[in-house]
């Protein structure tokens, strides 16, 4: 049910609020108000109201209504002028406008819709109407949200490695190349480590590709637990991770590092009824100084380093040459 304000521009609320739409009032004349609050009355929704235009947009900014209801002549700021402000700013969700006017020209009502607003209603009204046109911009809202989430999971999972829930390259990338880039700017440390599990092969050879993706989720488990939250890691594809870390010096990246490579030389993962051991080489690269430099380059040294950490006989950690621990 909808209670009537005490104070204008105080947000009225009914008990059912997880379900309640908000809809901003804006009238100069309190009987046309409580025109509209009758009109809506016994329904679920949530009312505030404004006597003028700056005073809807002080309530608009604060609230973000889902619905406007104006009336077209105001003191100050016009209808059309609402919509046009409204439909300027930039915020989150859509905002269903209706312009309430006895003036039913039609250059008029052209105007309105070409300023933003979704629909219209001529005074005197029907309050049936007006719940009826309620109700379309009620669904025209609900869909704005369906499709808002929808592209939010979509962004996610363009974002995540379906099989660990890291981040995946494009992430990474993206990330690693802002903080590149603020890293030349103000000089702090800035490594990029890239991670290979050794003899992964014989993993997916011996216990099949099951076995070989539970064993990428353990990695990813224990990866996770080593990075702060300041920082990135990810995979990269395959059996290859790639971590982003800052503002660490050398010596404490390199402790850093040591100390997850043995924590995973320890480890015993249980695949069916075995238990398995598997350990990794690590490649760094570090940015030298305020060089300038890209993110890919940066990837080409790290891996490299990867490579002399194979060659090396692996379970090891290499870092770039001229690098220092």
């Amino acid at each position: 049910m909808v209670r009537p304000a005490s104070i204008e521009g105080e947000l009225c609320t009914n008990d059912s609020a997880a379900q309640e739409l908000q809809i901003l009032i804006v009238d100069d004349s309190a009987v046309s108000r409580k025109l509209v609050e009758h009109a809506l009355e016994g329904n679920s929704y949530s009312l505030m109201f404004a006597k003028s235009g700056s005073e809807a947009l002080e309530l608009f900014a604060r609230h973000l209504p889902a619905i406007v209801i104006s009336d077209w002549m105001m003191p100050d700021l016009s209808g059309l002028d609402l919509c046009l402000r409204l439909r300027s700013d930039v915020h989150p969700g859509y905002t269903y406008i209706i312009l309430l006017t006895s003036i039913a020209e039609k250059d008029n009502v052209v105007k309105g819709l070409a300023a933003g607003a979704d629909d219209y209603l001529t005074k005197p009204f029907d309050p049936g109407e007006l719940l009826a046109r309620i109700g379309v911009g009620r669904r025209i809202i609900d869909l704005h949200r369906q499709i808002d989430a929808k592209n939010k999971l979509l962004e996610e999972m363009a974002h995540s490695d379906s099989l660990t829930g890291l981040p995946n390259r494009r992430a990474i990338e993206e990330w690693g190349a802002r903080q590149l880039r603020a890293a030349v700017r103000h000089g702090f440390p800035y490594w990029v480590v890239l991670a290979d599990l050794d003899s992964f092969k014989t993993i997916n050879d011996t216990y099949g590709h099951p076995g070989g993706d539970a064993m990428l989720q353990k990695f990813a488990d224990i990866l996770k637990t080593v990075i702060r939250a300041s920082d990135i890691c990810g995979r990269l594809g395959g059996d290859e991770f790639l971590m982003v870390i800052t503002h660490v010096e050398g010596d404490a990246l390199y402790k850093t590092i040591e100390g997850f490579r043995e924590k995973l030389a320890a480890e015993q993962f249980e695949l069916g009824f075995e238990k398995v051991s598997i350990t990794a080489s690590f490649g760094i690269a570090g940015l030298r100084g305020k060089e300038n430099i890209d993110f890919t380059t940066l990837l080409r040294r790290a891996d490299k380093a990867l490579y002399e950490a194979k060659r090396d006989g692996r379970n090891v950690i290499r870092i770039e040459p001229e690098q220092v621990k």
